[in-house]
């Protein structure tokens, strides 16, 4: 459910979605019906797995971190830095980018924070809480 989720936008529309995909296969695994209106935190109790909303940004947070700090040349870091020339901007809000989240945790000078492991990994409870509380 969460192969190449290190690369998605979060938004919270996909948190909500993949939630309730997450509960229907906790229901499955526990052979429970709607029907049988069992509450969701009871379900989560019984199967003792992880939301998927805190395994989704874990890992998120540490691939940026990975991409970050590779030296070997591959276009990985770079890309993150690009910024496209397009002339005229669409109409509306800009659409949330793969950064944007990460920035917000970490500040603008991210890719500098990433290389240093200590204050990366602090920084990845905070980023992973963020999208914990909600919902």
């Amino acid at each position: 459910m969460t192969y190449g989720s290190e690369t998605w936008s979060l938004t919270m529309g996909l948190i909500r979605r993949l939630r309730v995909t997450q509960r229907a296969m906790e229901r499955a695994m526990l052979g429970v019906s709607l029907r049988d209106r069992i509450r969701n935190v009871e379900i989560r109790r019984r199967t003792k797995v992880t939301d998927i909303a805190q395994r989704v940004a874990k890992l998120q947070w540490q691939w940026a971190g990975h991409i970050v700090r590779r030296k070997d040349g591959r276009w990985g870091p770079k890309v993150l830095e690009w910024q496209p020339r397009t002339g005229k901007r669409s109409v509306g809000r800009p659409p949330t980018m793969w950064t944007d989240d990460i920035k917000r945790v970490a500040g603008s000078r991210w890719i500098q924070a990433a290389q240093n492991r200590g204050t990366w990994n602090s920084l990845e409870k905070t980023y992973v809480q963020q999208w914990t509380s909600i919902g």
